[in-house]
């Protein structure tokens, strides 16, 4: 059987939402450069965004918009496969 609330419980909850403050949206970053730009011929941009290992950098890191990323991603890939980039 469920608990009975009490009247006074669901005042507190009230309460404690207002104490919270709005949560303050994460900065977009700056990008340099365009979408276009990142190509599979773009080497010198491509090598910027893997590390020594030769894996790609996430998101969190790079600071790349979803689509930016996913191109970037994609063309670092047809790069490794044509041997432009190891």
């Amino acid at each position: 059987m469920p608990r009975k609330t009490h009247p006074e419980q669901k005042k507190d909850t009230k309460l404690r939402s207002s104490m919270f403050e709005r949560r303050i949206p994460r900065p977009k970053p700056k990008i340099d450069f365009p979408i276009q730009q990142i190509d599979y011929k773009n080497v010198n941009l491509l090598k910027q965004y893997v590390t020594e290992q030769g894996r790609i950098l996430p998101r969190k890191y790079t600071g790349l918009p979803a689509p930016f990323q996913r191109r970037l991603a994609r063309s670092i890939k047809r790069a490794r496969q044509i041997l432009l980039m190891k």
